[in-house]
């Protein structure tokens, strides 16, 4: 694609039609999420290209891509030991970015479950007790 390339509410709007989709924001950047789990996003890291969305992705995925077009995609020192592949939007297809968001939903949404998280006391049983 040229010119100015994809916006992130054509992502978003592409990411919706996929089951449990949920639209959040994430260290004050736009997120997308299933079950909890962020499975793409604007990164937020300077090491970032501006332009660039993230997409959580398999390692082996991930070197893949690159390899084959890295025009498209890329990978920043923040990012490398992340399974994510960043992607700028100002070079991708439409069909091919479909196909992404469906492959990073589908990473997302078939790892185990995000844990609930616990109340847990302010101080340990250990510390407590030396306290008193």
């Amino acid at each position: 694609m040229k010119g100015k390339g994809v916006s992130f509410d054509v992502v978003r709007d592409l990411a919706l039609k996929l089951p449990d989709t949920e639209v959040g924001t994430a260290w004050g950047s736009p997120m997308l999420r299933v079950g909890g789990r962020i499975f793409a996003g604007i990164p937020v890291h300077k090491s970032a290209e501006p332009g660039s969305l993230m997409l959580r992705v398999d390692g082996a995925e991930r070197d893949a891509l690159i390899a084959e077009l890295p025009d498209i995609y890329n990978t920043a020192a923040h990012y490398e030991n992340y399974s994510c592949v960043l992607v700028r939007l100002s070079r991708i297809r439409l069909d091919a970015l479909e196909d992404l968001l469906r492959m990073a939903h589908r990473y997302v949404s078939t790892r185990h479950p995000k844990r609930a998280r616990t109340n847990r006391p302010s101080r340990s049983p250990r510390r407590a007790r030396a306290k008193r």
